[in-house]
């Protein structure tokens, strides 16, 4: 399911805020943007995402930036050193006053800025602050896509209840009474027996039996309606079930395929394609479904 959530947080003069993006996917698929220094974090952030997200493609950002406070000047050492044994050796020529200290600081390379080195505790205590905030992003995240999921479930639900609508009409097909198979048996035997010569008796018994064998969807439309009992369940679960319609739907997809191929009523046809239709559909809509 797609959805996008972001979590702000601070510790110690440094900020950081979490973006997360999320779309639609079959499996669970990572993909983490941490700042140089993070690398440490990386298997915490990844074992956060993978208990509150079980499917989909995950593109997870942590930005990171200290307060002004966090700079720290200093002195370079060696570069001093090299700088006054210089002017020492110009002040032993003669003719050179000793410089001023801003004049020796305003060489370049004699101070340098950069972020205030922290020790490992402050470190530790940072890291555990951020993913503080990665959870409340993820649950942020879970809510979002938990919305998406709430719309997704009833177009799911409209979808099963057709399937149940269009299973029952097959099975009250008026194609489907003895009469009517035994009209349809009848006639396909006299043309079997029209189109062939010297026939006998046991083959025409094993000609009936396929016939009838092939017009009983039974079966099929058990198996239909067990599978919508089962999508019911399944939408009415609370945990993750996105795996399991998959699977369900291609199961719809394999009794309907069965369905069409032994119909031998255009209205029963027509039903099973419709209901074909109808199962694309919801599969297409499973994909989206965590």
């Amino acid at each position: 399911m797609t959805g996008f959530a972001d979590a702000d947080g601070a510790h110690d003069g440094v900020r950081w805020r979490w973006e997360l993006r999320s779309v639609n996917g079959r499996g669970l698929d990572m993909r983490l943007r941490l700042p140089p220094g993070s690398e440490a974090m990386e298997p915490a952030v990844r074992d956060a995402i993978s208990k509150a997200v079980s499917r989909g493609n995950l593109n997870v950002t942590l930005n990171v930036e200290r307060e002004a406070g966090g700079v720290e000047v200093r002195i370079n050492e060696d570069v001093l050193a090299q700088v006054m044994t210089a002017l020492d050796r110009l002040r032993a020529t003669g003719g050179f006053e000793a410089p001023r200290p801003e004049g020796i600081l305003a060489i370049r390379g004699v101070l340098e800025t950069g972020e205030h080195a922290d020790d490992e505790a402050t470190v530790s205590a940072r890291q555990s602050a951020m993913l503080v905030s990665l959870r409340q992003a993820l649950d942020k995240l879970g809510k979002a896509r938990g919305g998406e999921g709430a719309r997704l479930a009833d177009v799911i639900a409209a979808q099963v209840a057709a399937i149940e609508r269009i299973t029952r009409a097959v099975a009250a097909s008026p194609s489907r009474t003895p009469e009517a198979i035994r009209q349809r048996l009848a006639d396909q035997i006299a043309r079997i027996m029209g189109a062939s010569t010297g026939l006998d008796e046991q083959r025409l018994y094993q000609e009936a039996a396929l016939l009838a064998t092939k017009a009983d969807v039974e079966e099929e439309l058990k198996r239909l309606e067990a599978h919508v009992a089962a999508a019911r369940e399944l939408l009415a679960a609370s945990e993750p079930i996105g795996r399991k319609l998959d699977f369900l739907a291609q199961e719809f997809n394999r009794e309907a395929n069965t369905l069409c191929s032994k119909a031998n009523d255009v209205e029963v046809t027509r039903l099973g394609l419709e209901l074909k239709t109808i199962i694309d559909q919801m599969r297409e809509q499973v994909a989206n479904i965590e």
